[in-house]
C-alpha cells in the first residue's frame, strides 16, 4: 500500500511526542526560562541537523525579544560569564559542541544541555539538562533506523519541545504573534 512506511512514521512521531510530553522534567523547563530571562545574551551551537534546530531557536529567541547568537556565525560575539549558552546534541558527545560548551563554562558562562544522555561528556558540565530521548536500545530499534535514521527522532522532538518552550515564553511574557512580527526579517 502507498504510503504506508509514510504513515507509521508519522505514529512513531506521535509516540515520541506523547513520550516528551509524559517524560519531560517541569522543573527543567523552568530553569531554562529562567537562565534564559537572566541572560545577558543567548549562545546557541548544534551540529548537522542539530545545528539546524539550534538556528531555529536562535530565530525564535530573537523574534521574543533577545540578544540571541548562533556559535559559529561570522557577527557573534564573545561569550561571557553572564552569557548561557544552549547546546544540542543527541549524544552528547559531538566533539564540536562539547568542546565549544566547555570552552564557555571555563569562561564563566552557563550552560544548558538539550540531549538524549543524561551521562554524556555535555550533560555533566551543564547547568540544566533537558533530556529529549531519541531511538531506544531495544528490538525496535532497527525499525525505528529504517523509517528516521540516524537522529531524526532526537531532531524533531527538539525541535517541537523548543517551539512549545517558545510558545510558554510567549505566554508569560504576555506576547502576541504581531509583538514577534515586528522582530521577523523584512530583507529576505
Amino acid at each position: 500500500m502507498a504510503g504506508e512506511t509514510l504513515l507509521k512514521f508519522l505514529d512513531v512521531v506521535s509516540e515520541h511526542i506523547r513520550n516528551l510530553k509524559n517524560h519531560i522534567n517541569p522543573e527543567s523547563v523552568e530553569n531554562v526560562i529562567n537562565l534564559i530571562d537572566s541572560s545577558k545574551a543567548i549562545f546557541v551551537i548544534g551540529a548537522g541537523r542539530s545545528g539546524y534546530i539550534a538556528k531555529a531557536f536562535a530565530m525564535r529567541l530573537m523574534h521574543l525579544g533577545y540578544a540571541v547568537y548562533v556559535v559559529g556565525e561570522t557577527v557573534t560575539p564573545r561569550i561571557t560569564k553572564d552569557d548561557t549558552l544552549i547546546a544540542i546534541s543527541g549524544s552528547g558527545e559531538t566533539t564540536s559542541v562539547v568542546n565549544i560548551s566547555r570552552k564557555a563554562k571555563d569562561i564563566g558562562s552557563r550552560l544548558i544541555a538539550i540531549t538524549g544522555s543524561r551521562k554524556s561528556s555535555l550533560a555533566e558540565m551543564a547547568d540544566v539538562i533537558v533530556l529529549i530521548k531519541g531511538k531506544v536500545k531495544d528490538e525496535r530499534d532497527e525499525k525505528l533506523s529504517q523509517l528516521a535514521p540516524l537522529g531524526t527522532m532526537f531532531e524533531l522532538t527538539t525541535m517541537i519541545f523548543l517551539d512549545a518552550l517558545v510558545a510558554e515564553i510567549m505566554m508569560r511574557k504576555h506576547l502576541t504573534e504581531s509583538d514577534l512580527e515586528a522582530r521577523h526579517a523584512v530583507l529576505e
